[in-house]
């Protein structure tokens, strides 16, 4: 089912782990142990150590054998669990250079990933829509969904603006992303900002746990860096 891309030790991961500290003490207080990301295990996509502007990073594109209209396109990162905490990653996404029209550099986070990827929760970031002209474009820039149950469509179909909303991205460009969860809820914070930009109150799969990975969308080229996760 998956095929381990190795030598992806330009990729780091952080993992902090302590007992009863509040999130806004994490950094102050955990001691972190640091492991070179050796391989990650790839679903539907194809993976790659690079130098991207000036970071070491991975990039993450579609496998072309295995191209679907499913969003399940995965690089998991190997052996991570997580259901609480806080998820820190530097990302850039645009659109590959054959991508479709309605392609926007698709490119995310996804956590609560099941051993058999059967469902996952996901944030993720429409690049292209960031500085676009048109106000409602610019609206969808960030998006949450659960697969598979929860796709975007069906979300903004039935809660019209409450799980997607704007942000400054630029296609191409790096984007310092942070995720907090606990329980059923969900914060994005981008580039240091101290206000989340987007706020998950109902996380649709509940109070579960899996693991971490790299997402992508259709006809996307991104790239990772800096991964961190402090459970």
């Amino acid at each position: 089912m998956f095929r381990a891309q190795s030598n992806l030790s330009r990729l780091t991961i952080v993992v902090l782990a302590f007992v009863a500290v509040s999130p806004s003490l994490w950094a102050e207080t955990a001691s972190p142990s640091s492991s070179a990301l050796e391989n990650l295990r790839l679903h539907r996509v194809v993976s790659e150590p690079v130098e991207f502007n000036g970071r070491d990073a991975v990039r993450v594109t579609e496998d072309p054998d295995r191209k679907s209209a499913s969003s399940d396109r995965l690089a998991i990162v190997s052996e991570s669990t997580f259901q609480d905490g806080i998820i820190e990653v530097s990302l850039s996404g645009e659109p590959a250079d054959d991508a479709a029209k309605a392609a926007r550099g698709f490119v995310g986070i996804a956590f609560r990933v099941a051993d058999n990827l059967s469902q996952f929760e996901l944030i993720y970031f429409r690049p292209t829509n960031g500085r676009a002209n048109d106000q409602l474009r610019r609206n969808h820039t960030t998006q949450y969904d659960s697969f598979p149950d929860y796709p975007w469509h069906r979300l903004r179909r039935e809660s019209p603006g409450v799980y997607e909303s704007y942000v400054d991205v630029v296609p191409g460009e790096w984007t310092d992303v942070k995720i907090e969860v606990a329980g059923t809820t969900a914060r994005l914070y981008v580039n240091g900002l101290d206000q989340p930009c987007l706020i998950v109150n109902d996380l649709k799969l509940g109070e579960s746990g899996g693991a971490v990975a790299l997402w992508i969308g259709p006809g996307t080229v991104a790239h990772f860096s800096n991964l961190r996760v402090t459970e």
